[in-house]
């Protein structure tokens, strides 16, 4: 499902403009299926469950970057959201934020390509916790508290209205991450019940003002 998920995007993206020149030759949603083997063979058993690779590394021929220029930024986006809704399905877990880097190898013949999956820990040595924007846009989670609000200063700044200039913040108390109000003229809510500060989950979202947030750690 996450990789036909993946396709569609893509597809979507660019409006139907690659279905003629990839139907016989690389399609970036063989990238996406080789990324995903990727993960699962260098899987490893971790504390909490499986470990899954975070870094990859794709080399494409000379050929196929050129053909993948005009898009080549939104393929990296849609490879990591790939990587992620396979972890999801798989229940694998990150040690590190997903870095996908495309590279290119000018002894590769065109439709040829590489990827290589490396496990590689985060700075902070958390696992990778996310808050995912209405426009798709991610915002991670380390030590530093993530204030949300109208001010420019915070690190997630709505123009909604009915959100305070300075209304919540998310931070990290040990393995966990705690979503906390601050005072806000709105309130919170978690999951659709109004709250003044929770432990989060995955898969959560999070209502301020009239604008819907979600967590993920992975």
């Amino acid at each position: 499902m996450g990789l036909q998920q993946f396709e569609d995007r893509l597809e979507r993206l660019v409006e139907g403009t690659l279905a003629r020149p990839f139907r016989s030759n690389l399609q970036p949603v063989e990238i996406g299926r080789r990324l995903t083997r990727e993960m699962d063979l260098h899987r490893r058993v971790g504390v909490h469950g499986l470990i899954a690779p975070n870094a990859f590394s794709v080399t494409l021929s000379a050929a196929d970057v050129e053909r993948f220029s005009n898009f080549l930024d939104a393929l990296v986006r849609e490879l990591a959201e790939a990587a992620r809704e396979h972890a999801r399905n798989e229940q694998y877990s990150f040690v590190g934020p997903i870095d996908v880097q495309i590279l290119e190898g000018p002894e590769l013949r065109p439709g040829r390509f590489e990827v290589v999956a490396e496990v590689i820990e985060g700075e902070d040595g958390l696992a990778p916790a996310e808050l995912v924007l209405p426009g798709g846009g991610r915002v991670p989670i380390h030590n530093e508290p993530v204030m949300i609000g109208r001010m420019p200063e915070c690190t997630v700044v709505l123009s909604d209205p009915n959100v305070s200039r300075r209304h919540a913040e998310v931070y990290r108390l040990d393995d966990a991450v705690v979503i906390r109000d601050l005072g806000s003229t709105n309130g919170i809510r978690v999951n659709g019940a109004p709250t003044t500060e929770s432990y989060l989950r995955s898969g959560d979202t999070i209502t301020v003002g009239s604008t819907t947030l979600l967590f993920e750690m992975l």
